[in-house]
């Protein structure tokens, strides 16, 4: 089966997988916004878990075309707007994924590998159910609960404190816990909460909510506790981040010490010897899923050793110990109603369909993503037929599937019950919000309204990335605000947010739900995000092919604004030392490039942002802030390792800040040369470049 699906992968051109990495990057970054930040997932668990296995797949097969903004690099999503921000102090990282026994095995396998374990060598793990749910980060200080906060983007996370301490199941006192103890686990809603919770909804003429997980995180952030204590949370302990003397010596025993203290933990947790010991716990937790009384949505497995669990470290957003199994899809049949097309803030097309209601595993659902028209039509990004070749038509019984809480997919269509005036679906060639042309350029999957800022879909869109967390950040100037003020003329473009006093003063001070104190703070809000850091502005601007994290690698490099819109604005696209300065940014490949060359190069475009940039005071980057003698060093280990594997030594060498690469070239800084080195040493000792054997290298390292 692994054969199998390698294959598909390498299948693909390099050109045509460069087309889907764009398509899964766009997919996944905005469904991490959708589903962390907003509490509105967009699509299921199981087509995010299969898009970002997708992308692992083809990153690790054209591993030059991986960038280190890649969404298989983050966690999570920036903390929305309403709460203050917590730093935490131990990374709150996301779990790699596995989705059948094969990649169960091989979790088993890559472990032993890492530790230099034999097969016949003992190897326990913990097995608990994945509770579907929010994550939660709660810090004890001598025994006192004094801050909890949500994941949010894994380093920063939303400060719930004042919520936490409404919910029954969380201790606002221990007895005998270490100093500084945080504990980690899964806020969530059981069935029967949920629904009685959803009867009171309908019964105040409120909104139900869709799923007992969008329940409980939405009651958890809310800005008024009062809200947070009416609503029936409870909470599942699983974990720990920073704590002043250890737990316990193993997994296990440290989920016990944590119900000493009073927190609850899940009854089901085992520990387990082999893989077969694993799939045999997630098939028993399976069959019981029905029955639990909440929502699970697969099985997390974790080397009981917290010893080995430190030798084995993390990878950027995941640890290498851990490992969610997860369950697969949930089915039912209905009919679509209508196919709807929405224009995003790149100007793409993207069809969604309109279904009638049905309950697909537990939640009432009536959308599905369509994803583009090859999807509609029956064919996958590479022209192979999906579905057995069936095309997708109004008034079809159509089967969709769930993993998770939000729109499913369309799995398969009853070509027997189709109306007999069913048609092939025209995708549209004009952009149904400004008809504009809508145009597939070669290569590309989606269609792209021409219609840029002329386009209200694409304007509104742009202006609220624009003042969005991420960006300019504006307090008081949300999402909503953006479309009311667009709508009466206000702001048309980011320019416009900076002359909003001096051109509609007046007229917003009498604007329903505002007056002067609230206009007074808008406008001095404004004022202060004249000034600017680099790559907050690079990202702002919206640019295609350009996230937060490419616009710092952008503002590192060049240091300046003025340095940044010189370089972009006179490369040529292909050739030349500025084109060829560009792409050897390590994370900004061709695709990249050329969309900044090809933006900043348009008369109109480059106006615009001279006109916004007149208006600004933009300040470089800051410094990175890992510091050590390898910190922003390109390193290459070659040959044999005898004092740590390999895979640790490469761990231990990004944990402190180098950027370990697979080749030597002349941006390499470090060679780590181990018996057997071959021609990577000799490549090294033609260019000059400093080698050093493992003992050297353990020297370097030592006491960081």
């Amino acid at each position: 089966m692994a054969e199998m699906k390698q294959k598909a992968v390498e299948d693909l051109g390099r050109a045509a997988a460069s087309v889907e990495i764009r398509h899964l990057t766009d997919l996944l970054e905005r469904a991490n916004i959708a589903y962390h930040q907003n509490d509105a997932p967009e699509i299921s668990d199981e087509e995010y878990d299969l898009a970002k296995r997708r992308l692992i797949q083809i990153e690790a097969l054209f591993p030059k075309l991986k960038k280190t903004t890649s969404p298989t690099e983050k966690v999570g999503a920036i903390p929305r707007e309403g709460f203050s921000k917590v730093s935490h102090a131990v990374r709150m990282l996301s779990l790699g994924n596995a989705f059948d026994p094969e990649d169960v095995t091989d979790f088993d396998k890559r472990i032993r590998s890492f530790l230099g374990k034999g097969q016949k060598d003992e190897l326990i793990y913990t097995a608990e159910p994945k509770i579907d749910g929010l994550s939660l980060s709660l810090r004890y200080e001598n025994s006192i609960l004094v801050q909890a906060a949500t994941r949010g983007d894994g380093g920063v996370g939303e400060n719930v404190t004042k919520n936490a301490l409404t919910i029954k199941d969380i201790p606002r006192n221990l007895t005998g816990a270490p100093e500084i103890l945080e504990v980690r686990g899964e806020v969530y809603m059981s069935h029967a909460d949920f629904s009685a919770l959803n009867q009171r909804q309908r019964e105040s003429n409120a909104k139900p909510f869709a799923n007992p997980r969008n329940a409980a995180a939405g009651s958890l952030r809310q800005l008024d506790p009062n809200i947070t204590a009416a609503r029936p949370l409870k909470f599942f302990a699983y974990a720990w981040g920073e704590v002043s003397a250890p737990l316990a010596a193993t997994q296990w025993e440290a989920i016990q010490r944590l119900k000493e203290l009073g927190f609850q933990v899940n009854p089901l947790t085992k520990r387990c010897k082999t893989p077969a010991d694993l799939l045999a716990q997630y098939a028993q937790i399976e069959t019981n899923r029905a029955d639990l009384g909440y929502d699970i949505d697969g099985v997390v497995y974790k080397v009981d050793d917290l010893d080995l669990q430190t030798r084995l470290g993390f990878r950027s957003t995941t640890p290498r110990w851990a490992i969610a199994h997860k369950f697969t899809a949930e089915t039912a049949w209905t009919h679509l109603e209508a196919i709807e097309i929405q224009v995003g803030r790149t100007g793409a097309l993207s069809p969604v369909a309109r279904l009638q209601p049905v309950t697909v595993g537990g939640v009432v659902v009536s959308n599905a993503t369509l994803h583009n028209e090859d999807y509609i039509k029956g064919f996958d990004s590479k022209g192979a037929q999906i579905r057995d070749g069936k095309d997708i038509r109004v008034g079809d019984l159509v089967q969709v599937y769930r993993a998770g809480d939000v729109i499913p997919k369309i799995k398969d269509v009853d070509l027997s019950k189709r109306p007999d005036n069913a048609e092939p679906y025209p995708f549209p060639t004009t952009c149904p919000k400004c008809n504009s042309d809508a145009l597939r350029e070669k290569g590309d999957a989606v269609h792209r309204c021409t219609g840029g800022m002329i386009c209200p879909a694409q304007a509104i869109e742009k202006l609220k990335h624009f003042v969005s967390r991420g960006a300019f950040d504006i307090d008081g100037l949300g999402a909503k605000q953006v479309e009311a003020f667009y709508q009466k003329g206000w702001i048309k473009t980011p320019v416009d947010i900076f002359l909003l006093q001096e051109n509609h003063e007046p007229a917003l001070r009498a604007l329903d739900g505002w007056g002067d104190k609230s206009a007074t703070n808008l406008f001095q809000a404004i004022e202060n995000k004249r000034s600017i850091s680099l790559s907050r502005l690079i990202f702002a601007l919206g640019l295609r092919h350009v996230g937060a994290g490419s616009a710092g690698l952008l503002a590192r490099n060049y240091g300046s604004w003025i340095k940044f819109q010189r370089a972009i604005s006179n490369a040529k696209i292909g050739e030349g030392p500025l084109w060829n300065t560009l792409i050897s940014i390590d994370g900004v490949g061709e695709v990249m490039a050329t969309s900044l060359v090809t933006t900043f190069q348009q008369t109109a475009e480059s106006t615009a942002i001279n006109h916004l940039v007149s208006m600004l005071n933009i300040k470089e980057i800051a410094a990175p802030a890992v510091t050590s003698p390898i910190a922003d060093k390109v390193v290459v280990f070659t040959g044999k390792l005898e004092k740590t594997t390999r895979a640790e030594a490469k761990a231990r060498a990004e944990a402190l800040g180098a950027k370990v690469s697979g080749s030597v070239s002349k941006n390499t800084d470090i060679l780590i040369a181990g018996p057997g080195a071959g021609s990577k040493a000799k490549k090294a000792a033609e260019l000059g470049i400093k080698t050093l054997d493992e003992d050297g290298w353990l020297s370097l390292i030592k006491n960081l």
